[in-house]
């Protein structure tokens, strides 16, 4: 996912053979009558705002179970939704980790990962807890993000409710910011994984500037495939290098004996910023959630204190914090964007760890940018143009246009690690921290009282608090860093 969403979308659920071609619209299952995308990946794909799942319709039980109602072609089981989110954190962002402790140091990193990791935990079982109370309320078998939004305030304070026509744009605005940033640390990864080849090879130095002007053509075309489905076996072929890759890159980290000698346990303050925007990069999976407790067979399994969540969350956070400590106590203050720009020059088997790793991220800048190009197409251009015979002719266009946006940005800003801190705290600072708890404030306004309405209000405002300091101050660093980085 996202990434895929998510740092990694490199992968594809069993749902993909079904998937409807970009430009189809499932008319109905939105809040208030409106008309939402029927998203074709992971990250997005909603079975409740099809017009062909009859337990859309409104249901007379006054005891109406959305999980009960949810009619999945092929629904996952509990282990294939843990493998998925786990799949979902081996991308970019796993890579960077190293980078961000260089920023917090390593005690202040791996105590700030943990810290992160639960927070974000907690965010997505608000949101996932709130989705099925709203479903319940609406009777209706699941929403998609924007439309749990814009149910939640429209159940909350009047201020609130006159939001709610446009909080669902909003959400997508930043899902879309988050995707193609996603797209343009793709761009950037493979191009700079490709110079550092090219470099070793030739004894050169080329700029990074021309290997993205040479994968241009091929990034464009991967984005012209409209079926997911095409695009399958190369995403279990990007999996199984990815796998490979990450135990190689093992090897390298633990080759050497480790040493704190020199390391930084505390960074400095005015560093923070970028470590908690890498770190929310990274390890924020909220763009595929809901569409993967969507999919289970057992929903109910996907919470709890042993459910699917905890279990993969538990898991990553403990895979990130390894890469972040352990690559920075043996690369130290040299380590880049990438971990794998810090592998030997001269090895072939370095050497084949990036060709591996770029090959893969090309593919996973195919997958990521599909949900970018499926919110542009269906939710604000198929409409608006409307019946016409160029029709296909302009979802080309869209696609071309997208593809070169990412381009443009990476081509302008080609550095990593300010590029990854810039987007986690831009985006996912108010899609995984703020918003979460703004829903569910509005969730439960009206429906509870005493201590539990002072706690709800108590808990969610510090969290949305939070969210809005990570997007201010994260935004604001990365962005000075870029200015600074680009103007000596």
């Amino acid at each position: 996912m996202s990434k895929n969403g998510h740092s990694n979308a490199a992968f594809i659920g069993d749902h993909v053979d079904n998937i409807k071609q970009p430009g189809s619209v499932a008319g109905g299952g939105g809040i208030g009558g409106k008309h939402t995308s029927t998203y074709p990946s992971l990250e997005l794909a909603e079975k409740g705002t099809n017009n062909n799942n009859k337990a859309a319709i409104v249901a007379k039980d006054p005891d109406y179970n959305p999980y009960e109602n949810r009619q999945v072609e092929h629904p996952t089981t509990n282990a294939e939704t843990l493998f998925h989110l786990l799949k979902g954190s081996l991308g970019t962002g796993i890579l960077a980790m190293p980078n961000a402790f260089k920023n917090s140091g390593y005690v202040t990193g791996s105590i700030g990962t943990i810290v992160i990791g639960f927070i974000c935990t907690y965010c997505i079982h608000q949101l996932v807890k709130a989705e099925f109370e709203l479903c319940r309320r609406k009777k209706m078998p699941a929403m998609n993000y924007p439309a749990v939004a814009e149910a939640a305030l429209n159940e909350g304070p009047s201020c609130f409710r006159a939001c709610s026509p446009y909080i669902g744009t909003v959400v997508n605005t930043f899902l879309l910011i988050y995707q193609l940033g996603t797209c343009c640390v793709y761009v950037v990864f493979v191009a700079s994984n490709i110079k550092s080849i090219v470099d070793a090879v030739w004894e050169t130095n080329v700029d990074v500037r021309l290997c993205m002007i040479i994968i241009l053509v091929p990034l464009i075309l991967i984005n012209w495939v409209r079926n997911l489905k095409y695009l399958a076996p190369f995403s279990t072929l990007a999996n199984a290098i990815t796998m490979v890759s990450f135990g190689i890159i093992c090897y390298y980290i633990f080759r050497e004996p480790i040493s704190m000698e020199g390391k930084d346990a505390v960074g400095k303050i005015e560093n923070f910023p970028l470590f908690f925007g890498t770190v929310l990069f990274a390890l924020e999976a909220i763009g595929v959630i809901l569409p993967l407790e969507n999919e289970m067979k057992t929903p109910k399994k996907f919470g709890g204190s042993c459910g699917v969540l905890n279990v993969s969350m538990v898991l990553i956070v403990f895979l990130y914090v390894g890469m972040g400590l352990f690559g920075y106590l043996n690369y130290g203050t040299s380590v880049l964007g990438s971990i794998t720009l810090n592998l030997p020059e001269h090895e072939i088997l370095a050497q084949c760890v990036k060709g591996m790793l770029a090959f893969a991220i090309y593919i996973t800048h195919g997958l990521a940018c599909y949900v970018a190009i499926d919110i542009t197409w269906n939710d604000y251009v198929a409409d608006r143009l409307g019946p016409q015979r160029n029709k296909l002719f302009w979802e080309y266009t869209v696609r071309t246009l997208l593809v070169l946006a990412t381009f443009l940005l990476a081509v302008a800003i080609p550095n990593l690690e300010l590029f990854i801190s810039l987007f986690g705290a831009l985006c996912l600072s108010a899609l995984g921290l703020a918003f979460p708890a703004l829903i569910q404030i509005c969730t439960h306004w009206y429906h509870t009282k005493g201590i539990g309405k002072i706690w709800l209000l108590l808990s969610n405002f510090v969290l949305i608090i939070v969210g809005i300091l990570g997007l201010v101050i994260g935004t604001y660093t990365s962005l000075k860093e870029i200015v600074l980085t680009f103007s000596e």
